[in-house]
Parts: structure tokens; sequence; C-alpha cells
């Protein structure tokens, strides 16, 4: 088994490769920063971005997170056609902690946005029970080089989220690239869902998937 790669960078890579969820197959990297630091941007708050029309499910309804699904989570949400849900083994294990760990939150589940021809996952994280934006405000600290960290607040049929948007600085690609994330708290946990993705225009691309995921978030 193999824990999910989050860095392009060679030496990363090399030590990913041997880890990863059971079954996994393939996974496209994830671009991380390798070195160095910027300053990050104080947290702001403002209206959120015009919702992106969300994209149908598969056709067989495929959802993530309930009884029988391929990951055992605190929430379910539909998942985008083709998008491929894979949970993570043993992502308590110290070894893996690189990979599996950011900030309070322990990821539990990757969806593969690569077989519907895009380069990115939503990844699902949880933490203990608390207030949800503590946790996500947790999460973003704990990346690095983050910048135009946006905080706001909505609903969802969980019950409130929080939600962010930020930017990372990759030093290996020289560019910055969108990231977000929304986070709630249920009564077995705090859970947060990522969108990265291997570039912004790979990310954008992506967002009706995060979108259907907000929007048909359930607690359990």
């Amino acid at each position: 088994m193999r824990p999910p790669i989050r860095t392009l960078a060679p030496a990363a890579a090399a030590l990913a490769a041997g880890l990863l969820l059971a079954g996994c197959g393939d996974v496209e990297p994830m671009p991380e920063v390798t070195q160095g630091a910027r300053p990050t941007a104080a947290p702001a708050t403002k209206a959120a971005p015009p919702a992106t029309k969300a994209p149908a499910a598969a056709a067989s309804h495929l959802t993530v997170g309930g009884p029988g699904t391929a990951c055992a989570l605190p929430v379910s949400f539909g998942v985008a056609e083709k998008w491929t849900p894979k949970a993570i083994e043993d992502p308590e294990k110290a070894e893996f902690a690189a990979f599996t760990r950011q900030g309070p939150a322990v990821m539990r589940c990757e969806v593969d946005a690569k077989p519907a021809g895009h380069v990115g996952f939503l990844r699902v994280w949880t933490a203990e029970k608390g207030s949800a934006r503590a946790a996500l405000e947790g999460f973003v600290k704990a990346e690095r080089n983050t910048s135009e960290v946006t905080y706001e607040e909505g609903a969802s049929g969980a019950g409130p989220v929080t939600e962010v948007t930020y930017t990372v600085y990759n030093e290996l690609m020289e560019e910055s690239k969108e990231e977000r994330a929304l986070a709630v708290s249920t009564p077995k946990g705090t859970v947060i869902v990522h969108l990265g993705g291997l570039d912004t225009a790979e990310h954008r691309a992506m967002i009706p998937a995060y979108r259907l995921a907000r929007t048909t978030l359930k607690a359990l």
C-alpha cells in the first residue's frame, strides 16, 4: 500500500511511489513547495465567488461516505461522473504522516479526477470534534507558502460549513495555484473536503465536482 503523492519533487515522488492506498493504481502527483517560504497573508472574510454549475452525479448516482461505499466517513456526498473514490489505508501510521496528515486533520479518502480527464483530487480529511472554522484554519496554516486566504460561512445538508479559498506558491514550478476546501462539524468529528489540482487551470475545471460534493453533503 502507498500513501497519496502530494508533490512533484523527484525525491518525494520516488518515496511515495512505494506507498499508497490499497488497490489504488496510478495516482497523479500533486505539486507541493519543496523549499523556502513566502509570507502567509492574513485570513480575510468576504462574499463567496459565483457558484459554478455542478455536474450531475454518475448515472448510478454514485455517492461516497455511506454504508457499502468506497470510503467510511462521517458524511456522504455525490461524486461527479467518472470520478473514482478510494479509501486511504492505514493513514494513522507514523511513517505515512507526511502524506496523510495536515494540521489537525487525517486524510481518509481520495476521489480521483483522472478518469474524468483532470489532474487532481477531492480529498476528504477528518479531525476531532470541535469548531469547523478552527479545524479549517489549522489545516490551511499547515500548508506551505499560502496567500490570499479567504474564509466564508455558509450552509449545507450536513449543517453550517466554513469554506476557504487560497493560493499556494510552488517553487518547483515557480507559480501559484488556487486551492479551496470546506469544513463541517458532525457528531462523529469534523470533516474537511479539499480540492487541489495540478495548477489553477485544472483546479478551476474541477470546481463543479467540488460544488456537487458541497450541495449533496449529508451527515451520517
